[in-house]
């Protein structure tokens, strides 16, 4: 191995899972399952991709890590916090994604993870009722206190030497940016402790706390979040790698794509409708017009940045763009995302694309989430601090500072995750990105 400035992958790492529904439960029954060699990491970067360094006669392809020094699996240690009170084993069943065969082996293993209570504000996800919720008599500030606190005791219990902390929890209602508030870290802290609930979001006080203590925090929704300048200047003060926003798995994926596709081969687009069928906890959140309004901005940015109107205005400059979530209990966790596209050719002659994707959302949300928590914790050894964008290529709405602009092509955003992990290994950045 090359010489790296990486500090060693030393200790247990805690990973922290704000929620523990389909996709937490999904993700640690699975890792539990694939360290007892009862199944594959299918779908993770981390634990199966190959990269190659060097060139010409000196090139060679290595996972990474062969690369950087990465923890095993057998070196997590799973929590979580829910605004419900089932443990990791009744999680699992309850989401029903997994097959029981694929959670009884490691049930004793699950039951143990009992989620610390949540941060719960009912005006923010309306469509679930709190049952195992800290007092929401607190404030703000006193809530992200009470996180730290939860964090830190997480830490000496497990012997940790490292935590990260995954939001992987609802969408919350939408929070436009409201400069007063969220464009410095001293008046973003002032409304805290003046319990300002119009404007700091409960995932706000989960992400204060992991900085505060730090953790890398990995924002798996479209919440606001941590897409503030406050918390930029949070991380940066702490010296803390954050990421996000939205996992980026089934629809969206597609997207990044297939617009990618029409760029490149100078295809125009004259419109593009997608909508979905969900029935688990998420489609049920989803359903509430304010929290689908967060998912909603997350998803129509994406092939904008990709098509690139601007530059060719007699491609892309006239798309009309929708997108709808519809809550269907009887599909669960099975995903159906269809996609209608009206694209144009030679001579401006019309044509259409159409894609049906039945997919499993946390299954391809989970080796998303095992990844950011890698990669999260790999970027503090780094010595990396604030957003950090090589970690796009996981993400539907990839958070960026204000004088950037994101990068959404899928097989770009790749470019600059490898290059990210050959220069932690000591190796040079040797691909282009246009």
């Amino acid at each position: 191995m090359k010489q790296n400035n990486v500090k060693p992958a030393e200790g247990r790492l805690g990973v922290l899972c704000v929620g523990l529904g389909a996709v937490s439960s999904t993700f640690i029954a699975g890792t539990m399952m694939i360290r007892n060699g009862m199944g594959k990491p299918v779908g993770s970067i981390t634990q199966m991709a190959k990269i190659r360094v060097g060139k010409n006669t000196g090139k060679e392809y290595k996972h990474v890590s062969e690369i950087v020094p990465m923890p095993t699996l057998d070196d997590l240690v799973f929590g979580a916090w829910d605004i419900l009170p089932d443990n990791a084993f009744e999680s699992a069943l309850n989401a029903e994604v997994l097959r029981d065969r694929d959670i009884y082996p490691v049930k004793q293993e699950l039951e143990k993870i009992q989620p610390m209570r949540g941060v719960y504000d009912p005006d923010y996800v309306k469509a679930i009722d709190g049952t195992w919720v800290k007092d929401t008599r607190l404030t703000r500030w006193e809530l992200a206190e009470q996180v730290r606190e939860d964090i830190r005791r997480f830490k000496q219990e497990h012997g940790c030497s490292r935590v990260v902390v995954v939001w992987a929890a609802s969408t919350e209602i939408y929070v436009p940016r409201h400069k007063a508030v969220h464009d410095s870290l001293e008046a973003f802290e002032k409304a805290m402790k003046a319990d300002d609930r119009e404007h700091i979001a409960p995932s706000m006080c989960y992400a204060y706390a992991a900085i505060a203590e730090g953790a890398p925090f990995i924002m798996g929704a479209p919440n606001t979040c941590i897409d503030i300048p406050a918390m930029w200047q949070h991380a940066e003060k702490n010296h803390v790698p954050i990421a996000g926003k939205d996992f980026k798995t089934g629809q969206t994926m597609m997207k990044t794509v297939l617009s990618t596709a029409f760029k490149t081969r100078m295809l125009g687009v004259n419109g593009w409708f997608s909508t979905n069928i969900l029935g688990n906890r998420d489609g049920l959140v989803l359903d509430v017009p304010e929290n689908f309004k967060t998912k909603e901005v997350s998803k129509l940015g994406v092939i904008d940045t990709i098509l690139k109107k601007e530059e060719y205005p007699d491609l892309y400059g006239d798309i009309f763009h929708k997108v709808r979530i519809n809550y269907y209990p009887p599909r669960g966790d099975d995903k159906e995302g269809w996609d209608n596209i009206d694209i144009f050719g030679w001579m401006g002659y019309p044509m259409q694309v159409k894609v049906d994707f039945l997919c499993k959302d946390s299954i391809l949300a989970a080796p998303l989430l095992l990844d950011l928590a890698l990669l999260g914790d790999l970027a503090l050894r780094a010595g990396k601090s604030g957003i950090q964008t090589w970690l796009s290529f996981y993400l539907k709405s990839p958070m960026h500072d204000d004088s950037h602009e994101p990068v959404h092509d899928l097989f770009q955003q790749y470019t600059i995750l490898k290059n990210a992990i050959r220069e932690m290994g000591g190796y040079e950045a040797d691909e282009e990105i246009d």
